[in-house]
């Protein structure tokens, strides 16, 4: 169980795959294996590792307040610790906003982004989560956080029950100051004015249902190049809600910015 230590924070991560390093980084309230599909199409083409970030999965769970910066060195020690010179980095949501920071802190290092349900600005539903958690506990709030954020319809189906039941086995391990942090350091950021820095290829994601869409159409149009895509009938999880279409848009992306061929790397 690989796991890379920064200012005394353990990060867990697993590897898949050889190749070009593709990097994944999941939503709140998911952990790793929000990309479970991904990892399994992805890593026949890329080196892809997948992270829990802290406060989820098997990353530690501090409670101490953090910034955006520190969730993004995280990362960076982690490709430190693989030898990453170079990277794809795809996100979603609090993922997503970290592949902007990284992008425009580290570009030496990623290459290209796949932002997916996040925006560049925060949100107004933060506060909603912290009471949630703080106030209802983690056991009681996690399951109705993760519904809130799919399709309505996805959480009846027999996959939906198991997939963001799935997400609800570490419950007893989840600490609710420790995802507060998560959400209080999403509040305090804004990196719109810094768009035009991305030089890079971006692509930007949303579901249908997704609350983002909107600000991620508009971050779309800041960012030279960025394409933005949508997942009909999809939500805030369109890589769990919709993996076939998710894929194949990514693919399409990484294929026209010759990151990758059918048949295997550039």
């Amino acid at each position: 169980m690989p796991y890379s230590t920064r200012a005394g924070v353990k990060t867990y991560y697993e590897v898949a795959g050889e190749g070009y390093s593709l990097v994944f980084m999941h939503a709140n309230p998911f952990d790793r294996r929000m990309f479970l599909y991904q990892v399994a199409h992805f890593s026949t083409y890329f080196k892809v590792i997948n992270i829990d970030l802290r406060g989820y999965g098997y990353s530690d769970k501090p409670a101490a307040p953090i910034t955006m910066t520190d969730l993004c060195e995280d990362v960076v020690a982690v490709c430190r610790q693989e030898g990453v010179d170079e990277a794809i980095f795809a996100g979603v949501s609090v993922g997503g906003v970290m592949g902007l920071h990284l992008g425009l802190d580290h570009p030496e290092i990623f290459k290209a982004l796949i932002l997916v349900d996040c925006s560049s600005m925060p949100g107004d539903r933060y506060q909603t989560r912290i009471d949630g958690y703080m106030k209802q506990g983690v056991a009681e709030f996690h399951i109705q956080h993760l519904t809130d954020l799919v399709s309505k319809d996805f959480p009846q189906t027999k996959l939906g029950k198991y997939l963001l039941g799935m997400h609800t086995e570490m419950d007893a391990r989840l600490s609710a100051p420790a995802i507060a942090e998560i959400f209080h350091a999403l509040q305090n950021r804004d990196l719109t004015a810094r768009l035009a820095e991305l030089k890079m290829p971006v692509l930007i994601m949303n579901g249908e249902f997704d609350n983002s869409l909107k600000r991620s159409k508009e971050m779309s149009t800041r960012i030279a190049g960025a394409e933005h895509r949508v997942i009909s009938g999809a939500g805030h999880a369109c890589c769990l809600e919709d993996p076939v279409t998710f894929d194949e848009i990514v693919m399409h992306f990484l294929e026209k910015n010759r990151f990758i061929r059918r048949s295997g790397n550039y």
